[in-house]
């Protein structure tokens, strides 16, 4: 069995609408495959719903940095860019949309968005863990697994998601119930695949290890935190879970929570998500000591972007998807020109050489040391 991924398309222009057929979705070609690398028997490839595909680009919208730009405008506002962002994305390539119950504000707005197109043809997952003030209503418990499901299904009017994700571990609730929950979920058609987020690999493997036991169905994908200056744990830990037991990474935080930006360069912009109450502990680690040397190596990276013709966060978003071990990268957006310049990291992806990555390893001098190199 072989890997592929497809080679990067063109970003079409977000402002010119293109021809629909009679289902509403827009036609798309062949992409031109290329084989990556092989896998052995038995094992899955990275997450079964995340590979790129023909015309498709491997990132998606994740839906939380909308959430809290929504919380300070009004309805309205919240339609419009909302079915705004979600149709640039949809147009450009992305074909995964990533929420959470603890997003409730937004995910309604999807059911306004999807009856446009075809279901078959995007992704959308989901998080549980918090989902309201009562005991009960959060965790991972059998009881929260399921009512939790139920009701983000029920908010976007959905009849199932594709992945949902456990959204941190729980120490309360023992493995075996966790995995039973999610299966049970998933025979009742609530869901096709479930993953976790921030666990650990060895909570990963308890996991996998609980499902075969029990004939039940183990997790397929972790999401993990994964930028310029957090490498460990996609880089050295997933990749030999990938070849253990098939789990693949879906990564979030390209940009840092927007420290990769450049916009805290000069202090704390009163308009940013560090000047926010919610955020101090992002304040604070701006302004530490470290986060003054990673503004310094920010400079230094501006000037590998500027020699690629891109922008910083254009750079760092092409730097996690050149992984091969990270099968889709999540990207929170609250406006159709940040979207739209992410997106553009597709262009730099193949910019992206092995003199360049080498280039940002020696500024960043955090390549995490593995005594297997697992993409060979």
């Amino acid at each position: 069995m072989y890997l592929y991924k497809a080679t990067c398309p063109e970003i079409p222009n977000p402002k010119q609408r293109s021809a629909r057929g009679a289902s509403g979705v827009q036609s798309q070609g062949q992409g031109k495959l290329t084989r990556q690398s092989s896998i052995g028997p038995g094992l899955r490839p990275y997450a079964p719903l995340m590979l790129w595909t023909a015309n498709k680009p491997n990132v998606a919208v994740q839906l939380k940095q909308l959430e809290e730009f929504l919380n300070f405008h009004s309805l309205s506002v919240h339609d419009t860019v909302a079915e705004q962002l979600m149709t640039i994305a949809y147009e450009s390539g992305v074909n995964l949309f990533d929420t959470a119950e603890v997003y409730a504000g937004v995910c309604h707005l999807l059911c306004f968005f999807f009856p446009s197109y075809r279901r078959s043809s995007f992704v959308i997952t989901t998080k549980l863990y918090w989902g309201g003030k009562a005991e009960t209503e959060r965790g991972l418990s059998r009881k929260h697994i399921i009512e939790g499901l139920k009701g983000s299904l029920q908010r976007m009017q959905l009849e199932y998601v594709d992945v949902v994700f456990a959204n941190r571990p729980d120490s309360n609730t023992p493995m075996e119930e966790i995995v039973r929950a999610m299966t049970y979920v998933i025979n009742q058609g609530m869901a096709m695949y479930w993953g976790t987020s921030r666990w650990t690999a060895m909570e990963i493997m308890e996991a996998y290890s609980v499902a075969r036991q029990f004939n039940l169905i183990p997790p397929v994908c972790e999401q993990a935190e994964y930028h310029l200056f957090q490498r460990e744990k996609v880089e050295v830990q997933l990749p030999e879970l990938y070849h253990k037991i098939g789990v693949g990474a879906m990564t979030w935080s390209p940009l840092a929570c927007g420290i990769i930006t450049g916009k805290y360069e000069n202090g704390i912009p009163e308009s940013s998500r560090a000047s926010m109450k919610s955020y101090q502990w992002l304040k604070e680690k701006i302004i530490s000591e470290d986060g003054r040397k990673q503004q310094a190596k920010l400079k230094e990276l501006n000037h590998i972007a500027e020699k690629l013709g891109c922008t910083l966060p254009q750079l760092a978003v092409a730097w996690c998807l050149r992984n091969e071990g990270v099968s889709s990268v999540l990207l929170g957006t609250s406006n159709p020109e940040q979207l739209t310049e992410n997106l553009g990291a597709i262009q730099v992806l193949p910019k992206m050489t092995s003199h360049v990555v080498s280039e940002i390893d020696h500024i960043l001098g955090n390549r995490p040391y593995s005594k297997r190199d697992y993409r060979s």
